[in-house]
Parts: C-alpha cells; sequence; structure tokens
C-alpha cells in the first residue's frame, strides 16, 4: 500500500507498506517493503494471526492511505447555515443567523436531521475527529453526542454556556443554571462512553462576552475537577475585542480576561487568535494553552488573517477549523488550502503585512506539507490526542482515510463526458505533485473509505 505520515515540515511517504490494525482498532504493526506475500509469510505468523482472520484493504495505483482530519473548531448546530453571511460581519451575524438556528434545535426532530447531515458530511471529507458546538439546550447536545457516537465519529461534544449576552429567547438563566446544564450533559456522554474513547464533553463557554465572570469561575473549578478539555473563541474580529474591553475595563486584554478567571490553560483550545498582541501571544504559549486556525470562517466573516508562522515559533500548538457555519464549508481539505493562501498574504506587500517586520514577512508563507500538518498531527495534539492519533504509528489508533486521485487515461475521447473528481493526474506526477494537486483541487470524491479506531464509518458506493 502507500501511506503518507506527516512532520512539520515534510510529508513522509510508506511506498510498498503494511499496516497491520488489530480488533481494537490498535496499529500494531508498520512494514516497509512488505508486498502481500511477505505480510502473510511473515508478518502475520509474528503477529500471531490467521489469514481466515485477516480483512485486507489494498490502496490500488493512484490511492493512499492518510491520518483522518482532525476538525479542531466547527458548530454542528450552526451546519444548515453554511455559505450564508448577508453583509454580516461577526457580531451582526450572530444575531441574524447563528442564534435563531441554534434555538430552533430545541426541536429534537430537527437537531437530529441537521446533526445527522453534519456528521456525514464531515465524515466523508475524511474528517475523524471534531470539536462540536452544540448549543445552550440539553438534549439536542446529548443528541449529538449520541449520533457521533452511533456513526463513529470520534468527537469532542460541548454544550454552549452563555449567560451574559445573547437574545433573550436564547440565553441561559443564570451561572447555576450554566453550571447544572454543562454537568448534565457531561454525564449524558459518561453513560455514553463511560471512558470518552471515542464521544467526550468538552467545556464550551461561548466567548467571553456572553459569560458572566461568575460561569467562567465555575467552569473552571468543573475543569479542575474533571480535567476535561475546553474551547471558546478569541480576538477574531475588531468589534468584538472592542466590546471585550468595554465589558471587562479592568482586565488587559482579551487572553487576560480568561486568564483571569482560571480558564487559560494547556486543557484551552482558542479558535481564531486573529488580533492577539504580543503580550497575549506569550501569555498563551505560557499557559501551553491551543488555537484552532480557521481560515475560511475569518475570510467569509472579514475577520483578518492569523499569524500561524509567528504563533508556531512561539511553541504555541496550532490545529485546524472549519468553522461551520462561518466557514463555508465543513472540509478541513478546503481548511488547509485556505491556510497556505491566507498565508501568502502576509508575505504580501499592502494591508496588514506592512506593519510586520520584513523578516516575518518572508516566513509567513505556509508549505503544502505544514497545512496537511496542522490537519492532522497539530490538530491531534491540539484536542489532546497526539499520543492516539495523527499517525501511522506502533501505539496509535487507525483513524485513517483512503484517499483516491483520478488518473486520466493514456487516451481520452472526445465525447466522453465521464468525470470522477476534480483532480486530475496524468502518470508523470511526482508524490508531492500528486499531493499538492489533491490540496489544491480536491473534494470529498477523492475520500473512498474513513475509518475511526478500526471501525469502517465511510464509504463512497
Amino acid at each position: 500500500m502507500e501511506a503518507i505520515m506527516l512532520e512539520l515540515n515534510e510529508l513522509e511517504y510508506l511506498h510498498n507498506a503494511a499496516v497491520c490494525v488489530d480488533r481494537l482498532g490498535k496499529i500494531v504493526a508498520v512494514e516497509t517493503d512488505c508486498n502481500q506475500q511477505k505480510a502473510i509469510e511473515t508478518v502475520y505468523t509474528r503477529l500471531g494471526w490467521s489469514l481466515d482472520n485477516v480483512s485486507v484493504t489494498l490502496a490500488r495505483a493512484g490511492q493512499f492511505f492518510f491520518p483522518g482530519f482532525v476538525d479542531t473548531h466547527i458548530h454542528a448546530s450552526q451546519y444548515p447555515n453554511v455559505g450564508v453571511f448577508g453583509k454580516s460581519t461577526l457580531l451582526d451575524w450572530l444575531n441574524k443567523y447563528t442564534f435563531p438556528m441554534e434555538a430552533s434545535l430545541s426541536s429534537l426532530p430537527k437537531a437530529h436531521r441537521v446533526y445527522t447531515r453534519c456528521i456525514r458530511q464531515t465524515l466523508a471529507h475524511g474528517t475523524t475527529t471534531a470539536a462540536y458546538y452544540a448549543t445552550i439546550d440539553v438534549n439536542a447536545t446529548n443528541l449529538l453526542a449520541d449520533l457521533c457516537y452511533s456513526m463513529g465519529q470520534r468527537a469532542f461534544v460541548g454544550r454552549v454556556c452563555m449567560d451574559h449576552l445573547g437574545p433573550e429567547y436564547y440565553i441561559d438563566e443564570s451561572p447555576d443554571q450554566a453550571l447544572a446544564a454543562t454537568r448534565a450533559t457531561i454525564e449524558h456522554i459518561r453513560g455514553l462512553d463511560s471512558g470518552f474513547e471515542i464521544v467526550s464533553p468538552i467545556l464550551t463557554p461561548r466567548f467571553a462576552p456572553a459569560c458572566s465572570a461568575e460561569t467562567m469561575r465555575g467552569l473552571s473549578e468543573l475543569q479542575k475537577q474533571t480535567q476535561l478539555p475546553m474551547q471558546t473563541h478569541i480576538s477574531e474580529n475588531a468589534n468584538e475585542i472592542e466590546l471585550v474591553k468595554e465589558l471587562f475595563p479592568d482586565s488587559k486584554s482579551y487572553a487576560n480576561v480568561y486568564d483571569t478567571y482560571g480558564i487559560l490553560n494547556e486543557k484551552m483550545i482558542l479558535a481564531h487568535a486573529v488580533h492577539l498582541t504580543e503580550e497575549e501571544a506569550d501569555l498563551i504559549a505560557e499557559r501551553k494553552t491551543k488555537v484552532a486556525h480557521c481560515p475560511v470562517s475569518n475570510s467569509a466573516l472579514s475577520s483578518g488573517v492569523a499569524r500561524v508562522r509567528w504563533l508556531l515559533e512561539k511553541g504555541i500548538q496550532v490545529g485546524l477549523g472549519t468553522d461551520v457555519s462561518g466557514g463555508y464549508s465543513p472540509s478541513i481539505l478546503e481548511a488547509a488550502r485556505q491556510a497556505k493562501l491566507v498565508s501568502n498574504h502576509l508575505a504580501m506587500p499592502g494591508g496588514r503585512s506592512d506593519n510586520l517586520p520584513q523578516e516575518e514577512r518572508d516566513k509567513s508563507k505556509l508549505s503544502v506539507d505544514e497545512v496537511l500538518y496542522l490537519a492532522t498531527k497539530g490538530g491531534a495534539q491540539v484536542v489532546g490526542l497526539a499520543d492516539k492519533i495523527g499517525a501511522f504509528q506502533v501505539g496509535m489508533q487507525w483513524d485513517a482515510q483512503l484517499v483516491d486521485l483520478g488518473a486520466v487515461p493514456a487516451e481520452v475521447a472526445e465525447d466522453d463526458f465521464t468525470i470522477d473528481g476534480s483532480v486530475d493526474i496524468f502518470g508523470w506526477e511526482e508524490w508531492d505533485e500528486c499531493i499538492a494537486k489533491w490540496v489544491f483541487n480536491g473534494d470529498s470524491r477523492n475520500t473512498k473509505k474513513v475509518w475511526v479506531q478500526g471501525r469502517l464509518v465511510h464509504q463512497q458506493t
């Protein structure tokens, strides 16, 4: 088979390799220079496997196995609004589109329809792990967890807390109610998946303006008790930052608000981080807090361009998020290509880049290899699963996708209208060129099979 491993600056190609996965979905052997006959004669014997009990999936010419994508920031409850922005920026968009949609999912039949489609679409795009925001409704949040578990997607499911700022029809009654509802979802998920192996709760204060000081303090205490991960937003939009200054006049910065109330720690995932100051980035690095980079949403809502290289060089772990529905696509591959493109903007003259040191501008561009790292191993680090997913190594879980790049026939008839996908491989490309074509042209049609912990959870028919 063909398989690909990732480091930040390079891809490692495993040609003619065998990855052996046990019944629990764990990788127990990675054998290079290994055809099927060698696997049968040596590897299976060493593992004590019988050929009768082994299922084999081969990557044919033009196919390769790739680690599953990790979406570090996605609002499942906003999925019906993908591509809908109007003329809004962040705060207006929340009131016009987002809050009404989220509130409507208190209808469980509607929530079931929305969440099922969201999970199915993300799996079809190769997302094996997702950090989801649900809604303030406990039952709808629990339903999202149930569906992720039954459909086999590895997920972090967060019941959204917002008791300070929001429309009257969609807001928590009090800090006590917000925390009690959060505990209820935690216990529901514990009953579903006691070890949080596939589905885990994630504490979810929406963002600083939406939460009272009491709620943030309460979530901090709950996080210390449970050691659960946490997620929120930071510095996405200039108007949002001004609002934080108004609401928290005694805080030095947006990041300082979270730090003051004890939720800026190594378990926290901060989405966006577009307009961080030097001091904020240093504080985030010191607290070992992670960042979900959402380039599609940042562009779609005119929020700005995050300085990913700058964050990485400060030692901050970064992954990619689709930020559906601020982002218009549930595809992490789309997020990867946009991460590459928007990083180029920081190197261009004009706009925000002119305010950056020339040295930073010159090295700000991300490579194809780097954005694929952010989409997999980087994302695994952000969600706290770097020891389980994101690579094909012994002891890790088989969270993977089988990718197919369509080969253009040697002879193409003029009246042949068959188009199997948007990636055309002519046969003379090197592997790195094939991967670049996939990143810039690929979509869900290229994702033939998807596994989570060894379970086949998506297959094109």
